[in-house]
């Protein structure tokens, strides 16, 4: 049996500047959703490793699907399609790709202050014979990049592949591959990058150690940022939990979730995409003295462990239909490893540039409100609706 191993790197950092209205656009028709598989994932990555920290991209994972289900067939491509939300009752399987497409392409595009860097790349055995059909489809719907790799030789194909990975994520993510072996044919990458000026920023002067509460008898020291100003608040009241938008430039936002003492369990099981558009419809602008830990996290997951309870079972078993890439019938998807790291900061990791304003704390107003983010929290990055990064920060 042969067989190959999908990766998907993320890396994501956060700046400061101006404010503005927060706003949201409507999902266009045909373009692919994700939020329910997005928030499935983030469940069963919480499950496994109760009071840790947990990041992932659910953009990054999707893509690599979406990928893979170009070249998959039969039963093995309708799983992976319907977890990631395609209704055959409502479009064709080309028109979802075409939607993937158009939706990549739009996130993807130039804007001041905005900055996000995707891209796939396939490495592929040397002689190894691998469909016309598919190898154009990939490169011209999600721009694909091919190489080739001496597996036989897997300390050369890993570090072939390592340094790839680490040039194109500016050395966030290196060494993501731990072993490779003679078995592995192909190896498919996913990469994402992003960086975001904050709407509102924070001073680093008003940064000073304070205790970060893990459980109630378990506190940690931690920089905690603060600052006061208008942001976009909602008290959840049937969830449990507050919730804070925080706009970048480019339309995208930062949700930080607040459960409330004792009730991140009830949050997480319960939180669905309604509830998302809900919040986003019932965010209003309210003055706040915001106290937010100033962390960086990073998470590292073997999805082939979580994909079979989201319905993608075949492609890791001997009933693998993958005849649309590979001409051997005999292949199947060995390892799905994910990576992603993730900084929140007052300037970001570019503040030598300049780029960005920073506001100085003020004391409080009559009608502001505290928020304190010094127990675990969430934290969802969402642009237009698409979740590009889901993590929780139970220990900054």
């Amino acid at each position: 049996m042969q067989l190959f191993l999908l990766l998907c790197l993320t890396s994501l950092s956060l700046q400061g500047a101006p404010f503005r209205r927060l706003r949201a656009k409507k999902q266009q028709p045909g373009e692919p959703s994700g939020r329910a598989f997005a928030l499935e994932l983030y469940r069963g990555l919480a499950s496994a490793s109760p009071g840790q920290n947990v990041i992932f991209s659910p953009l990054s994972v999707s893509t690599i699907l979406a990928i893979l289900s170009m070249g998959a067939k039969g039963n093995t491509q309708a799983q992976i399609l319907k977890a990631l939300g395609f209704n055959p009752q409502r479009q064709t399987a080309a028109e979802f790709h075409y939607g993937f497409q158009r939706q990549l392409a739009e996130l993807t595009s130039p804007r001041n202050g905005f900055e996000l860097n995707l891209g796939n790349a396939l490495f592929i055995s040397e002689g190894l014979d691998i469909d016309n059909v598919f190898q154009l489809a990939i490169k011209d719907t999600y721009l694909a990049d091919i190489y080739t790799a001496n597996f036989t030789d897997p300390a050369a194909a890993q570090k072939q592949i390592n340094d790839y990975v680490a040039r194109q994520t500016q050395g966030k993510i290196a060494d993501l591959i731990q072993s490779l072996d003679s078995t592995d044919i192909t190896v498919m990458v996913n990469y994402i990058s992003f960086k975001a000026k904050w709407e509102i920023g924070f001073n680093n002067k008003t940064t000073q150690n304070q205790d970060f509460y893990v459980t109630r008898k378990k506190k940690l020291q931690v920089p905690m940022m603060k600052h006061e100003d208008q942001y976009f608040y909602f008290q959840d009241k049937e969830l449990s939990c507050t919730v804070v938008g925080i706009p970048y430039e480019g339309n995208t936002t930062a949700y930080f979730i607040l459960p409330n003492q004792g009730k991140m369990e009830q949050v997480e099981n319960n939180l669905r995409e309604k509830k998302l558009q809900k919040w986003t419809e019932m965010l209003t602008q309210r003055r706040l003295k915001l106290y937010l830990p100033k962390f960086s996290i990073e998470g590292s997951y073997h999805l082939e462990k979580f994909f079979p309870k989201l319905g993608i079972r075949d492609i890791f078993t001997s009933n693998a239909n993958l005849s649309g890439i590979f001409k051997h019938s005999e292949v199947k998807l060995s390892r799905v490893v994910h990576k992603a790291v993730v900084e929140v900061d007052e300037s970001g990791t570019r503040a030598a540039s300049g780029t960005g304003s920073v506001f100085s704390f003020r004391s409080a107003y009559p009608n502001s409100r505290t928020i304190f983010f010094n127990r675990p929290f969430l934290l969802v990055i969402v642009e237009n609706m698409n979740i590009l990064f889901f993590s929780k920060v139970a220990q900054p």
